[in-house]
């Protein structure tokens, strides 16, 4: 407990700066880029001073060059401060659009392009996916839980289909990531935070034109996500389903 108030002490101290400095510069300039680097620092920071070594596999490999969809699972809480900040570049994700009604906070949402959503229409689930196209077209990249929520068990859960979408209209390269070890550090359900060691691993780049539906690139992309899971967390593959039938 005491490192999750380390944690949350430390995010806590670094909104002086960020009310103080980093909104009104983005508020009076509408340039976001200082608000995102203070931002993703001080998450990472937050992180890792409560205990939680972080590594990284394959992240040396990605073309800086090119804009992407990093689809990755997710198990717990921690996972959006450690995940955001490791990616190069800029990134921006999905965000409930109640957020949006807080003022200037929503302004700040909306200058970094963050998307919202309704999980609970559909109608605009389709909307968001056609802003997330548009930030996509900016040349920022956009992170994506595919489950649409965290699992408990560590294991993955049925992905949504819009993401997937979204990486097939737009012919936008996918970046699969497995991040293992946040269900021990912080599972969900718990709020206490766990000394130990995550691990992000950026599995080789997927081109969604390789592929001749939406359907068989979401088979892809689960299939890589879960082979860097622990074995006793691994799901059937489809292949392996099909032997059984």
């Amino acid at each position: 407990m005491i490192r999750t108030i380390v944690m949350l002490g430390f995010w806590l101290l670094m909104l002086i700066p960020v009310v103080l400095i980093c909104f009104p510069w983005t508020l009076i300039t509408g340039h976001v880029g200082l608000l995102y680097r203070v931002g993703t620092w001080a998450a990472l920071a937050g992180v890792r001073l409560a205990g939680v070594r972080v590594h990284t596999v394959g992240l040396d490999k990605i073309d800086l060059s090119r804009t992407y969809i990093f689809m990755s699972n997710h198990v717990s809480n921690i996972d959006p401060p450690l995940m955001l900040p490791l990616i190069p570049g800029r990134a921006s994700v999905m965000a409930k659009k109640e957020l949006f009604d807080i003022p200037l906070f929503g302004r700040a949402l909306r200058l970094g392009s963050i998307v919202p959503v309704d999980r609970k229409n559909r109608d605009a689930g389709i909307a968001a996916v056609r802003a997330a196209a548009e930030v996509i077209r900016k040349g920022i990249h956009m992170m994506i839980y595919v489950e649409g929520g965290r699992s408990f068990d560590g294991k993955l859960l049925p992905f949504k289909k819009g993401p997937f979408y979204l990486a097939v209209e737009g012919n936008v390269p996918v970046i699969p990531v497995t991040i293992v070890g946040t269900h021990h550090v912080m599972p969900k359900g718990r709020f206490a935070v766990k000394p130990g060691n995550v691990t992000v691993i950026f599995h080789e780049v997927i081109e969604p034109k390789d592929f001749g539906s939406r359907e068989s690139l979401m088979v892809k992309v689960r299939d890589v996500i879960n082979s860097g899971l622990p074995v006793e967390m691994q799901s059937p593959s489809e292949g392996q389903l099909a032997q059984k039938v």
